[in-house]
């Protein structure tokens, strides 16, 4: 795979408390089992100098597949490989208390600044979003199309079994006016359940309990052939999706990350998107998924549970399926009299040209309701050295002349651009953000803890002082009294992680 990295682990579960990593190729010759997981390659962002760079511009991220891929890998005895940590996906799979949306607007923004808990002497800011909830007698009737992959590769216990138990999770949740048909691709595709009623859920389930893995994968048969029978059953106004589950392992007929790009990007122009569900280890192709869920205006998530497949079809669902604003970006414009430098963390391959930013052709990410994103910006401090060479003198220009508005005061503004969700035309808004820092909230403590934890895992050059203990201690001041739920996991995962680690990740401080 160009610019991806793949990775194998042997026989199974690996030997605890080492990250195996092993050649492309590399074969258990106990078991003659051949493994390979392909992630892109994500290279940290570095700090940029402010005067030079003063617009930092990307597309949000509401996926989370890497949190539970990484909980994957730690509950096994193993440190996930650093690519396979996106810190974006592992900040966005927590709730956090912004505020409700009010107004026209569909989402609300929030935003804060405090020390840097790694490096004290910098600031971190945080940028929130939060999209409008809506109640569930008021969500749009449902038009789905679950393209499912039966191929032989998807025969273990946590693919296509589990598929099936999260597709009929779902499948609780319909209404009469509601519609699903169902898609299978193996050496071929067909069609196993025409459009159904929501409500003939015998039928459903019945086509579900019928699906039995083998063969090769054609997935962009499947694809093309999903896509027409979500159209023949679109309807303006209604949730059109095709939601597709597999391990992303295809291997016949349309495979090339090029291809299936183009392909899904053709189809969503017709109105229905794509989100993906990725199941099952060994040959997870966690790239290839992510691709087509950001080219098919949907989210891409990792499921590894039954209690995953209800946290994102179930008690997520609005935030799943029902895409509230698409193609929102976020541009922040730093002073230069207040900030040396700044360093976005996360969402590397998210990354856009500040041009981008007003042009409307330009796809980016889409928000579902009720879902919140997060962002975290390091800080320099103006008259703080970034800690590089920086970017040497210009022969043909000056330093750019600084405007009344940088004696304001204010640290930085930040502009978001967003369309409805049938809409072509993009809507901005706009908020400053001044240079107090204040004692950090329980989200910012523990949206620090987050980010930490997925800097050590990546042992990113950019961790500071950031250690276990650290992780851990602000993860429970931003866990409230009693961390319950998807945050108390994150605590035993984090120990889990401090284990594995060991004395090979020391502290760094610079």
């Amino acid at each position: 795979m160009p610019g991806g990295v793949v990775v194998g682990f042997v026989g199974g579960l690996p030997a605890p408390g080492r990250q195996n990593v092993y050649r492309e190729g590399e074969i258990d010759r106990s078991s003659a089992r051949f493994h390979t997981e392909a992630y892109d390659l994500i290279q940290d962002n570095p700090f940029l100098a402010a005067a030079q760079n003063p617009l930092s511009t990307f597309s949000i991220d509401v996926d989370t597949a890497s949190y539970a891929n990484v909980r994957r890998f730690l509950v096994q005895g193993q440190l996930p490989p650093k690519d396979a940590v996106r810190i974006e996906e592992l900040l966005n799979y927590f709730r956090y208390d912004y505020p409700e949306p009010r107004g026209e607007t569909p989402f609300s923004v929030s935003t804060e600044v405090a020390a840097c808990p790694w490096r004290p002497e910098h600031k971190l800011v945080l940028v929130g979003l939060r999209g409008r909830a809506i109640e569930d007698a008021a969500v749009p009737p449902r038009r789905l199309t679950f393209l499912l992959d039966v191929s032989g590769s998807m025969s273990s216990p946590d693919k296509l079994p589990l598929l099936k138990q999260a597709m009929e999770l779902l499948v609780e949740g319909l209404r009469e006016q509601d519609k699903v048909a169902i898609v299978v691709y193996a050496g071929s595709s067909g069609l196993v359940l025409p459009p159904t009623s929501g409500d003939r859920q015998a039928e459903i389930r019945a086509a579900l309990a019928s699906l039995e893995a083998g063969g090769s994968t054609a997935g962009g048969a499947g694809i093309e052939l999903a896509y027409r029978v979500a159209a023949e059953m679109r309807e303006p106004g209604a949730i059109n999706r095709v939601l597709l589950a597999t391990d992303g392992d295809f291997n016949v007929g349309v495979t090339s990350i090029g291809e299936l790009a183009r392909l899904i990007e053709e189809k969503r122009k017709g109105g229905v998107f794509l989100s993906v569900l990725g199941f099952g280890q060994g040959n997870l192709k966690d790239a290839t998924m992510e691709m087509l869920a950001d080219r098919g205006n949907g989210n891409y998530s990792y499921i590894d549970s039954e209690a995953e497949a209800r946290k994102v079809l179930v008690s997520e669902a609005g935030a799943t399926l029902v895409t509230i604003a698409k193609d929102v970006k976020i541009q922040v414009e730093f002073n230069p009299r207040q900030v040396a430098g700044y360093r976005l963390v996360g969402y590397e391959n998210r990354m856009l040209r500040a041009e981008d930013f007003a042009d409307d052709r330009k796809d980016a990410g889409e928000i579902g309701a009720g879902h919140t994103v997060t962002a975290l910006y390091e800080v320099v401090p103006a008259g703080l050295p970034l800690g590089g060479p920086g970017a040497p003198p210009l022969k043909y220009q000056q330093p750019p002349v600084l405007s009344p508005a940088s004696s304001s005061g204010e640290l930085l503004t930040v502009k978001l651009r967003y369309k409805d969700p049938e809409g072509s035309e993009s809507r901005l808004i706009a908020t400053s953000v001044g240079t107090a820092a204040a004692t950090a909230s329980e989200r910012l403590r523990f949206a620090s803890a987050v980010a930490a934890f997925g800097m050590l895992l990546r042992e990113s050059e950019h961790r500071g002082r950031a250690d276990w203990p650290m992780v851990l201690e602000l993860a429970r001041e931003g866990s409230g009294k009693a961390a319950e739920g998807y945050r108390a996991e994150f605590l035993d995962l984090a120990r889990r992680a401090a284990d594995l680690a060991g004395p090979r990740q020391a502290q760094v401080t610079r």
